[in-house]
């Protein structure tokens, strides 16, 4: 249990450090003569909640339609060093009425109420390995996930998110996704 605190505390402190850089170099022009890249939103950025078409990073690799009119894209699902998976995407809302992000969306935990509106309730589901993953927590009990976004999100309006699992065996190469109000999604991992 102390190893994975304290990865997770690596984790969160790696992902505040690169945000950091990347803040920093705000006003340089890329080198490459592209365009940078926004990073996705990360926990404790309050979710980056965008209007704009084709702000979506990449093709998504699985797209799901939920509850009224939304839909769930995932754009990568990624092993990254120290044994973790994360995974990447937004929700839109492709409705015609705004969209009430529902309760169930936290998970059911009491110790993660306090971060406001999370993904804490998104799985992994190996049915290979016959195993389960739930988001990874903080040193503080925090999801490292997307949270504290806008519970709210209007006709057309899109919710870029992120979630971070501890990651299956390298055997393993595509997971289920299970969301509240959304059906099941096998990703591929890379």
């Amino acid at each position: 249990m102390t190893t994975m605190r304290r990865t997770g505390a690596v984790a969160a402190l790696s992902a505040a450090l690169t945000l950091s850089l990347v803040a920093c170099g705000g006003d340089e022009e890329p080198k490459s003569g592209k365009p940078a890249a926004s990073a996705p939103a990360r926990a404790g950025e309050g979710g980056k909640e965008s209007a704009e078409p084709g702000a979506a990073p990449s093709e998504p690799i699985a797209t799901v339609k939920g509850d009224k009119g939304m839909e769930m894209s995932v754009f990568s699902a990624r092993r990254d060093e120290g044994g973790f998976l994360t995974v990447d995407g937004q929700f839109k809302n492709t409705g015609g009425e705004g969209f009430t992000v529902p309760v169930s969306w936290n998970g059911l935990e009491e110790s993660v109420a306090s971060t406001g509106n999370s993904m804490a309730a998104m799985t992994l589901v190996d049915s290979k390995s016959k195993k389960r993953y739930y988001v990874l927590r903080d040193t503080d009990n925090r999801p490292l996930t997307t949270y504290a976004y806008r519970s709210f999100i209007k006709p057309g309006e899109t919710l870029t998110f992120f979630a971070q699992f501890p990651a299956p065996p390298v055997t393993t190469t595509s997971v289920a996704l299970q969301f509240p109000g959304f059906p099941s999604a096998s990703i591929e991992l890379s």
